[in-house]
């Protein structure tokens, strides 16, 4: 049955279900202050990046003050690392050189998942291009010879690792201080280091009969196994791989629930061809465990129904998953949680309308049946908006994310919703929003450019520091100066003061200077970038030839050759549109909704689209058979859903909850036309746009999770398919080739001078 509210829920949480991450902020700390993590649970996919971070947090704790004094109670560690993995390690071996006690806990062993690994495993020492921070060593090499050498490092520092000794407990007291509880002691200290990751917590099935001996969660010895009934559950790489290294000397079946593998490596895709042909591998795909017996297993296999097979051993091979219960037990908050409750939010949101629209009555408002509310009503209104706004704002820092969602939408209904236009404004500003926020002589759609502008600086410095600065990429560099340059002069600077100037100066020439037609319509300057439909002004409303003339050519000769070398990049280098999402959005990139539920949603961008062209041909024929009242009216409806509720205030609102890219990716219907454009030249085979990738790719996820219009990236680069606009909406924003720490994806050889990688 279909439910609103689930779907709903799935498409909020798609964008970080698979691979959610504690929240952090600066030194990798969390929400609990003195709490850091680090490693694979923040983000680092790969040994060497672990141990960087490592370094980066310890060096980050020797320059806080705190940490500088010595504690009064010598019973007090300055850290408490928990884990002893590459993170953990290295962790604890910087904080010794820095003066620092330490001790670190470990449930398992030293190195406790690469020991897990199977014997012989060769541990890579990627990416290539960096080299490892700490005095942990790392060089590529048989797992037995890196934890025989990290074993060595750990004696030959004295460092004080307590294996066999997880955390159970954890809290913090009000003077700072964290106790926390093993099993055999007890341990008080300053800052608490968690570097546990997340693939020592294997996923299970969770059905009757897996705790049973025949059933393992890894694979250690596969030589071991000889003569032998093997089932393999699993449809990644890990399976994959352990179901070839088993049938080299056992019967091997391999169970997956999906219809096809999309998400193995294209050579592991080779050899299980290989090794299926040879009769050494029997696949049962769209099948499910039901039930693990001893020395059985029944499965449900789509379209035979219930299968009873024997079996000597099991292997469910489906992946890690994020220790939730352990993080919440700590009182760790996770991203993306809808944490908190809807209808209070709801009705504070309504209660701060409410007030603004008391209070408004003294500005001019028109009062409903003549209400007069006087000064006395206007200043409860007032109070009742602020006090409504600050109950949102607390619930909002004590954890309530539709609190926070209550407070984006207040905020730019009122941003939109007044800039409509004076006397046009939504209520509850009806009359009296847009002279209010107009100042020194100047209306409110000036300073919404302004507010828009410097939006759009912030944090789109911020955002090229991230992706561009701080990794050394100068495609990032050049992507958000591009951005930066074009809002700045041709959505700010041109139609704000340089077409003015331009007309008193006489630069653009003397008879179109003195031509009222051109010279009194600043506003038509949007259409030198803005092309049709995205920008379709340019073609009504009497406009002057040249407008016409360059609209034309911008949309149907421009357009089409830069989406033919560029694909959808106007979206991600030029667009306002595209530029607040790249910017504004981009801390929240990692929430835009994934999976097929939210790609088929895309197909409102043709919606949009139709109602642009319906529109257009409308308002061109309004002149000409007499459709002025229709053409009007349908022109102002287009504006008021599509230029302020879909443009504007849906999407800015939901960035911090589904990412930047919500207008771009659903409703833009320029994106559309270039999508449309960009697949069909793709088809053709002429198209210059594509991301390619080599066989480098370790299934970290980071290009997908960071990818902003929801393409599953990592599924190309696994299967090392060519990702461009026939089988996607890429906008080529290049940050999933940024962020791979394996400099699998780049964008091929035409393009690799702008690219670090």
């Amino acid at each position: 049955m279909f439910s609103f509210r689930s779907k709903t829920e799935e498409i909020l949480t798609s964008g970080s279900r698979d691979n959610r991450r504690p929240v952090l902020g600066k030194g990798f700390e969390s929400n609990i202050k003195g709490l850091h993590i680090i490693g694979d649970l923040a983000g680092a996919p790969v040994i060497k990046l672990a141990m960087a971070q490592a370094v980066e947090l310890i060096d980050h704790l020797a320059a806080l003050p705190e940490m500088k004094k010595p504690s009064a109670d010598d019973c007090v560690l300055d850290v408490l690392v928990v884990g002893a993995g590459a993170a953990g390690l290295n962790a604890a071996l910087e904080a010794q050189d820095k003066g620092f006690s330490c001790v670190v806990l470990e449930k398992g062993q030293i190195a406790n998942t690469i020991e897990h690994f199977p014997e012989g495993k060769w541990v890579y020492a990627e990416p290539d291009s960096s080299t490892p921070k700490g005095k942990l060593w790392l060089d590529g090499a048989r797992k037995e010879d890196l934890i025989e050498r990290w074993n060595g490092i750990v004696r030959d520092n004295k460092l004080d690792v307590r294996t066999g000794e997880p955390l159970v407990h954890l809290e913090s007291r009000k003077d700072g201080v964290f106790i926390a509880r093993s099993p055999k002691a007890e341990y008080r200290a300053k800052r608490v280091v968690l570097a546990t990751g997340q693939r020592g917590n294997p996923r299970k099935l969770g059905v009757a009969g897996e705790d049973l001996a025949q059933v393992y969660h890894r694979l250690y010895s596969p030589a071991k196994y000889r003569d032998e009934k093997v089932l393999v559950v699993g449809g990644g790489n890990s399976a994959v791989e352990a179901a070839l290294t088993l049938s080299e000397r056992n019967k091997v079946w391999l169970s997956y629930r999906k219809e096809e593998f999309a998400r193995i490596f294209k050579d592991n895709r080779k050899l299980l061809d290989a090794a299926v042909a040879a009769d050494r591998i029997e696949l049962l795909m769209q099948s499910q465990v039901k039930e693990f017996r001893p020395g059985e297993v029944e499965l449900e296999v789509s379209g035979e129904g219930p299968k009873v097979m024997a079996i000597d051993h099991a292997f469910v091979l489906i992946g890690a998953e994020l220790p939730v219960a352990f993080l919440k037990s700590l009182g760790i908050r996770l991203e993306n949680e809808w944490t908190g409750r809807a209808m209070p939010a709801l009705a504070l949101t309504i209660l701060a309308f409410l007030g603004l629209w008391f209070a408004g009555l003294l500005f001019g408002a028109a009062a409903p049946l003549g209400l007069s509310i006087g000064t006395t009503g206007g200043g409860i209104g007032a109070g009742l908006a602020a006090g409504s706004l600050l109950a949102l704002l607390l619930r909002g820092i004590r954890g309530d994310r539709w609190a926070w969602l209550g407070l984006s939408f207040f905020a730019w209904y009122s941003i939109y919703g007044i800039k409509v236009g004076k006397g046009s404004e939504f209520w509850p500003y009806t009359g009296w929003g847009y002279e209010s926020l107009s100042f020194f002589e100047r209306p409110w759609a000036f300073w919404y450019t302004v507010l828009y502008t410097l939006l759009m600086t912030g944090f789109g410095i911020g955002a090229l520091k991230r992706w561009g600065l701080d990794k050394k990429d100068r495609f990032q560099i050049f992507r958000f100066t591009s951005l930066l340059c074009f809002q700045w002069i041709f959505f700010f600077l041109v139609p704000e003061f340089l077409f003015q100037w331009a007309v008193a100066e006489q630069w653009v020439g003397e008879a179109l200077a003195s031509d009222p037609q051109f010279a009194d319509q600043a506003w038509r300057s949007y259409g030198l970038i803005y092309a049709w439909p995205l920008f379709f002004f340019t073609f009504f409303y009497d406009p002057h030839q040249i407008w016409v003339v360059w609209g034309v050519f911008l949309t149907f000769v421009i357009i089409p050759i830069f989406v033919l070398f560029q694909g959808k990049r106007y979206c991600s280098w030029i667009c306002g549109c595209g530029g607040l999402a790249e910017t504004f959005g981009d801390r929240w990139r990692h929430l835009a909704p994934k999976g097929r539920g939210s790609i088929r949603l895309e197909v409102m961008g043709t919606w949009v689209l139709l109602a642009a062209f319906v529109v257009t041909l409308v308002m061109l024929s309004r002149d000409v058979i007499g459709l002025y009242r229709t053409a009007d009216y349908s022109l102002y409806v287009y504006r008021i859903l599509i230029d302020v509720w879909l443009v504007g205030i849906l999407p800015v609102t939901v960035y911090p909850f589904m990412g930047g890219k919500v207008w771009c990716r659903y409703w833009c219907p320029l994106a559309k036309i270039m999508q449309g454009m960009s697949k069909f030249y793709a088809k053709l085979g002429i198209s210059r746009f594509k991301i390619e990738s080599n066989d480098k790719c370790i299934g970290c996820n980071e290009c997908s999770r960071n990818c902003q219009v929801g393409i599953d990236v990592m599924q190309y680069a696994l299967k090392q398919e060519t990702l461009d606009n026939e089988t996607s909406s890429c906008i080529g924003c290049g940050v999933c080739v940024t962020v791979c720490p394996m400099d699998t994806l780049s964008f091929g050889a035409k393009e690799l001078a702008l690219e670090v990688k």
